[in-house]
């Protein structure tokens, strides 16, 4: 089963120096019937205003990543932690049990666009921890890249405590292919830039995501060529 779930339907935030969408419940925005997909809690697609951001505040119990799209994303916490990202990288957190965190926008000209993604964790109580990985970005290229994932193969991927692994990809125009899953599982699926068909019957543009279930095998084209981000999920 595929169910839509166009751009226009996300909720949307603008403070100003903060411009978000919010793929579910959220801050201001309660939903019942949107509070999850299986352990993803959170999709926010933000811009930040240069020289501005999220001043320090806590975690507890959460797997926690941002994946920079456009401009750069400065992180701090209370283990240390100090790092600056930009697309081709990835910031995951395990909050555990418990750290305080900053995420701001260190240019003075340009605004940083970046998701942000929570996951509950697949075991509590586990000691707070950061990691920035780098990725090569020509490995997307009409393919999925693993990007996070707990079953980690190298060290350009970014480890997470739950069964789960988020792909990105970069489909050219005409191009196709298939991804396979495991029964039980979910897929989530959300479109960056461009245009996808998935199993020839359902059809995505910019900003779009699509909640999957009950589906092994998923066919995936794009017409005009698309960038996009996939996450299997149990």
């Amino acid at each position: 089963m595929i169910n839509v779930y166009p751009a226009t339907t996300r909720y949307t935030a603008d403070h100003g120096w903060l411009k978000s969408n919010f793929s579910f419940s959220f801050a201001e925005y309660f939903d019942p019937m949107n509070m999850n997909f299986g352990p993803m809690r959170v999709l926010n697609d933000d811009v930040v205003a240069p020289n501005r951001g999220f001043g320090a505040h806590p975690h507890k119990e959460m797997e926690i990543v941002s994946i920079v799209l456009d401009g750069y994303l400065k992180h701090e916490d209370s283990g240390g932690h100090d790092a600056t990202t930009t697309f081709g990288g990835v910031q995951r957190m395990s909050a555990g049990t418990g750290v305080v965190h900053s995420e701001m926008n260190p240019s003075t000209t340009e605004p940083v666009n970046f998701l942000q993604m929570w996951f509950e964790p697949m075991k509590p109580g586990v000691t707070p921890s950061y990691e920035q990985t780098k990725f090569d970005v020509e490995k997307m290229k009409n393919a999925l890249l693993p990007v996070v994932s707990n079953d980690r193969t190298s060290d350009e991927i970014a480890d997470i405590n739950q069964d789960m692994t988020i792909y990105l990809s970069d489909l050219e125009q005409g191009k196709d292919l298939t991804f396979a899953q495991g029964k039980n599982r979910r897929i989530f699926l959300f479109v960056i830039e461009g245009d996808l068909s998935l199993n020839k019957e359902v059809l995505l543009n910019k900003r779009d995501s699509a909640r999957i279930t009950d589906t092994t095998e998923l066919h995936i084209a794009s017409e005009s060529g698309s960038r996009y981000l996939l996450i299997d999920l149990p």
